[in-house]
């Protein structure tokens, strides 16, 4: 089981159903995991880090989204981006 397996779960922060896909082979992937296989492991660290900081600046400007949410799908990925920086730096 991958790292970011952990960090999914049934809710719209951690594994929302827009961001699941299924490939052609029947194969379950979500679009972090495309992301990941497209921009490399330095080029997703780059992702995730922008992708919080996103959420951050938002948290409670969006009407369609609670603050709350906003500021755990910022910690989602600052968490993905630990572990993947773990999981480079383990690798060296």
């Amino acid at each position: 089981m991958d790292f970011a397996d952990e960090l999914r779960g049934d809710d719209p922060v951690c594994s929302p159903s827009h961001y699941q896909l299924v490939l052609p082979t029947g194969e379950d992937v979500e679009a972090i995991d495309i992301i990941r296989a497209v921009l490399g492991e330095q080029g997703t660290v780059a992702y995730c880090r922008g992708s919080a900081l996103k959420y951050l600046l938002r948290a409670g400007r969006k009407d369609i989204s609670p603050e709350s949410q906003d500021l755990r799908k910022a910690a989602w990925f600052l968490t993905y981006c630990a572990q993947l920086l773990e999981a480079i730096n383990h690798e060296d």
